[in-house]
């Protein structure tokens, strides 16, 4: 009796630690967190044995809990930061970053805004706070609202960069915790004006964007992001602590796939180019 308590503890255990194996958290970046989730949902129905969590709370909170060991992937729709890599080669991390789908990162204007096109120098004043009207950019005589991202978020270091050449945002900016919000802000406020993923936008409307003043505006969309056309374009990542292997690699592996893609596709976020992808495969 005791042999037979002891042989089933045995298969207990190892059942137990097989199921534990394929329990995976993704933690990052709220652009890329309702992709994930859907990802995660499409991936567990035809692998059943497979628990997956995934939590957004921005980039920068991603990365932070890949270099403390608290997640199995990172989402992050920024690279690293010098200093990020840093810690990690301090804390014996080994940061592999996989491109998993593209954006655009779309500035935002309510449905009713006069304005059409701006350009990168526009948006640079207009952030800054050196244009503070919106009859300065041939909009009417009403006081712009500026709407953005809190700083842990890739979305908030990337605009900053591309648009702003790394100045410092508008003290008067409303900084909101996550793209939706900041939808839902400028969808509500016709002075109003955002930025974020073009997957998170509903009842606004994009401005064209231009990176010169006498440039031509583009407006955001899966050919011109795809293409490179749009000028605010970036890769949205997976980082994970050293080369995946196992059911991390499975799950990457099948996000990288054409069905992966497609599902991409389906919730309004740009798939990678067909050759994009199969680069980004793990061998």
């Amino acid at each position: 009796m005791i042999r037979k308590l002891m042989f089933l503890t045995m298969v207990l255990t190892v059942v137990g630690m097989a199921y534990a194996g394929s329990n995976i958290t993704i933690k990052g970046s709220d652009t890329l967190v309702r992709l994930g989730q859907r990802w995660a949902e499409e991936y567990m129905k035809h692998n059943p044995m497979a628990v997956i969590q995934v939590s957004g709370g921005g980039s920068g909170t991603g990365i932070a809990a890949l270099l403390n060991g608290a997640t199995d992937i990172c989402e992050a729709s920024r690279d690293m930061k010098e200093k990020e890599y840093k810690l990690a080669k301090q804390k014996g991390i080994t940061p592999f970053r996989v491109s998993v789908a593209l954006d655009g990162i779309a500035v935002f204007l309510h449905e009713d805004n006069a304005v059409g096109n701006l350009s990168f120098a526009q948006l640079k004043g207009i952030y800054t706070g050196s244009i503070t009207n919106w009859n300065e950019v041939g909009g009417n005589d009403a006081r712009i609202i500026l709407y953005g991202r809190e700083n842990n978020s890739g979305t908030y270091s990337f605009f900053k960069k591309k648009v702003l050449n790394k100045e410092d945002y508008s003290e008067y900016t409303q900084t909101l915790p996550g793209t939706a919000a900041v939808v839902n802000a400028v969808s509500k406020d016709k002075n109003g004006i955002g930025y974020g993923g073009i997957a998170w936008a509903k009842r606004v409307k994009f401005a064209a964007v231009s990176v010169t003043d006498d440039g031509e505006a583009v407006i955001p969309s899966s050919e011109t992001v795809s293409s490179g056309k749009y000028p605010i374009s970036r890769d949205l990542y997976w980082f994970f602590n050293g080369q995946p292997d196992g059911e991390l690699k499975k799950l990457v592996n099948w996000a990288l796939s054409e069905e992966g893609q497609k599902v991409a596709v389906e919730m309004d976020y740009i798939p990678l180019p067909p050759e994009q992808a199969a680069i980004s495969i793990i061998k």
